[in-house]
């Protein structure tokens, strides 16, 4: 089966994605999502102008090869524009197999290794008493597992938290904005959050926190120690993780489970963390670390220091990652947790899937492939929106860690 045609598409349905499209001459399609928040035209036009090209006339089965021809040959190795793309490119080749064999893509991996994927969603508030009334909200709506993230007293704008609590976005300006920092104001203040939510709500939910990188090495370790008492789940990205050492400093002072690597893109990133044990949960997603080809190669080093998986599953991630990510959720022996955050109605409608939620778990479906698609011609309706992530700077102006 030989790949005839491919193409990118762009759309902001309420926020960009970006697809790859790849057609072949038996009439099979795949898509895969290449989508890298703030970056997305730089993998666009990777994908066109360097990806497309060598694509066109290529075995589409032979999905292992074309991995490491396009992970090899580019010679620049690595890095979050590369990865996205040939994640593309992979996920729609495991699509058009899936669809050639006439099966869920799960079970070309070896098919189920549970009923279903426990998944964790996003409570946040302004304040305490309002993040609280959002993790009963999602504790009516059935889930088992609820991230809280709640405003810190003192600073006008906290990441995580937002007005609109289905459907947040951080992306919010065509310029990166800039916010206000103060660790010690949230030092102070995540403990008195959790000591209410299990005050509230026991221990019967699992609890987890963000930290989103704010943290140094010995404050991560404060803070973990002082959420001992609560028995969080996982807490996130206590501290940037370009120097994975950095993490054996918080795992000497405390037995918090830790949880990094949303933004990893190879199993490099991820290797002495994974090896030495310094991490409970690894976030890699399939957009953004070469795809279901190379994630399987980050659970597998994973599972021989039982360290779980627990996905990235943030709403710059379209339908088509969280299709492919719950397929391989379903599979992955060293399961964890999937992190789910909806899509909007308007990107539902772009992209129609088979995944659903019931009860706290997700199910990926049972229709060949990975189950989602695109609507072109409604997608052609949403052009591309420039939009960026903000940054932080701490209240005396010094640029922070994000």
């Amino acid at each position: 089966m030989k790949i005839t045609g491919a193409r990118v598409i762009v759309t902001c349905p309420d926020r960009n994605f970006v697809t790859l499209k790849i057609e072949t001459d038996e009439g099979l399609t795949g898509i895969g999502d290449a989508t890298l928040n703030g970056r997305e035209l730089a993998v666009a036009s990777y994908l066109t102008d360097h990806v497309i090209p060598c694509l066109i006339g290529r075995d589409a089965h032979r999905i292992e090869d074309i991995w490491h021809y396009l992970y090899r040959g580019a010679y620049w190795r690595r890095g979050p524009v590369t990865m996205s793309a040939i994640a593309a490119v992979d996920t729609a080749l495991w699509d058009i197999k899936a669809k050639a064999a006439g099966l869920p893509l799960y079970q070309l991996l070896g098919g189920r290794s549970r009923d279903g994927v426990m998944v964790y969603g996003h409570a946040n508030g302004r304040d305490i008493e309002e993040t609280a009334d959002e993790v009963a909200r999602y504790v009516e709506m059935g889930y088992r597992a609820i991230r809280a993230q709640s405003g810190v007293p003192g600073l006008a704008s906290t990441y995580g938290v937002s007005s609109d609590k289905m459907y947040y976005e951080p992306a919010d300006a065509a310029l990166p904005t800039e916010n206000v920092w103060s660790t010690e104001k949230y030092l102070d203040h995540v403990p008195k959050l959790f000591d209410r939510l299990r005050d509230r709500f026991g221990f019967d939910h699992h609890l987890l926190h963000d930290v989103h990188h704010r943290l140094t090495p010995i404050e991560a370790g404060r803070l973990g120690k002082s959420l001992e008492p609560y028995r969080l789940f996982w807490m996130e990205d206590a501290t940037p993780a370009e120097n994975q050492e950095a993490f054996r400093l918080i795992r000497q002072h405390t037995v918090t489970p830790l949880a990094v690597g949303e933004v990893f893109n190879t199993i490099w990133d991820a290797k002495d963390l994974i090896q030495n044990q310094l991490i409970d949960y690894i976030r890699a997603t399939v957009v953004h670390a070469g795809g279901i080809s190379h994630l399987r190669r980050i659970a597998d080093l994973a599972a021989l220091y039982q360290v779980r998986t627990g996905c990235h599953g943030a709403t710059d991630l379209s339908p088509v990652c969280m299709g492919a990510a719950l397929h391989f959720d379903i599979w992955v022996p060293n399961f964890g947790v999937q992190e789910y955050m909806r899509h909007t109605e308007a990107t539902d409608a772009v992209f129609p899937h088979a995944y659903s939620f019931a009860a706290g778990y997700m199910t990926p479906g049972d229709v060949p492939g990975h189950g989602v698609e695109i609507d072109e011609a409604l997608a052609a309706k949403y052009p591309y929106k420039p939009c960026s992530l903000p940054v932080n700077r701490l209240e005396d102006g010094t640029l922070w860690h994000w």
